[in-house]
C-alpha cells in the first residue's frame, strides 16, 4: 500500500489542492512574516539551501530567514545559536519559516507529508536501511515531526521516516495532519536539548 499510495496521482492531486488553499488563505500571513523579517534581519527575506529529494535528487528548499549572517574573526558564520534572532525562535517555534515550501509542494519537489529534506552531504552518511527514506518526496510535515520533532535523536527520526515510508497511506497522512496542527499549537520539540537547532548528522558510529 505504501508504494502505491505515495505514487498516485491521487496523493498529488491532493498535495496540489491542499497547498493551493493554503497558500491563498495564509497569504497575509506570509506577507506579514516577510515584513518582519526584512525589517530584522534585511535582505533577502528567504534563504534556499540544496537539499536531497526523492531518491536523492537535489532540490532547492526556501524559508524564511531565521539568523543573521554574522561571521567571526576567522570569517566564518558564527554557531547557529549566535545567530538564531528573537525573531528567528518564534517563527521555528510555529514553524512560519517553512511556509514559502508550499511553493515546492506545488512545483512537485516536496509533498505535505513526507520525510523532512535533509543536506546532501547526508545522503552519503545513510545506512542502507536508511537510504529508504529518500523513496518518498520529502515533506513539510512528517511522522517524526509529530513523534519528538527535533527532540529525537537522529537515529531515531531516521528510524520514523524509514517507517513512514513503509506505511504511507491516506489514514496516516490525515493522522501526521491533525497531530502536526497539534504539535504547532503547543510548540513541542522544537530544538534539539542542549541546541539552538539540530545538530549535524555524522552517519552512524
Amino acid at each position: 500500500m505504501s508504494t502505491i499510495w505515495l505514487n498516485s496521482p491521487i496523493r498529488r492531486f491532493v498535495d496540489v489542492v491542499l497547498a493551493a488553499t493554503a497558500g491563498i488563505v495564509l497569504a497575509p500571513v506570509v506577507a506579514a512574516v516577510a515584513l518582519l523579517v526584512r525589517r530584522a534581519h534585511g535582505s533577502p527575506v528567504l534563504f534556499r539551501q540544496q537539499r536531497a529529494g526523492k531518491d536523492a535528487e537535489p532540490i532547492s528548499v526556501p524559508k524564511f530567514r531565521t539568523m543573521t549572517d554574522e561571521r567571526g574573526a576567522d570569517g566564518e558564520l558564527l554557531p547557529d545559536e549566535d545567530r538564531l534572532t528573537p525573531l528567528g525562535r518564534r517563527l521555528r517555534s510555529s514553524s512560519l519559516d517553512e511556509l514559502p515550501q508550499l511553493w515546492s509542494v506545488l512545483t512537485g519537489d516536496m509533498s505535505l507529508i513526507g520525510p523532512r529534506p535533509l543536506p546532501m552531504a547526508y545522503v552519503d552518511r545513510y545506512s542502507p536501511d536508511q537510504r529508504h527514506r529518500l523513496d518518498a518526496r520529502p515533506g513539510i510535515t512528517g511522522w517524526a515531526q509529530v513523534n519528538g520533532r527535533n527532540a529525537l535523536s537522529w537515529p531515531e527520526k531516521l528510524a520514523l521516516d524509514v517507517w513512514y515510508v513503509e506505511h504511507a497511506s491516506p489514514r496516516v497522512d490525515v493522522e501526521i495532519l491533525f497531530r502536526t496542527i497539534g504539535s504547532l499549537v503547543r510548540r513541542d520539540d522544537v530544538s534539539a536539548d542542549g541546541h539552538a537547532t539540530m545538530p549535524e548528522f555524522m552517519g552512524e558510529t
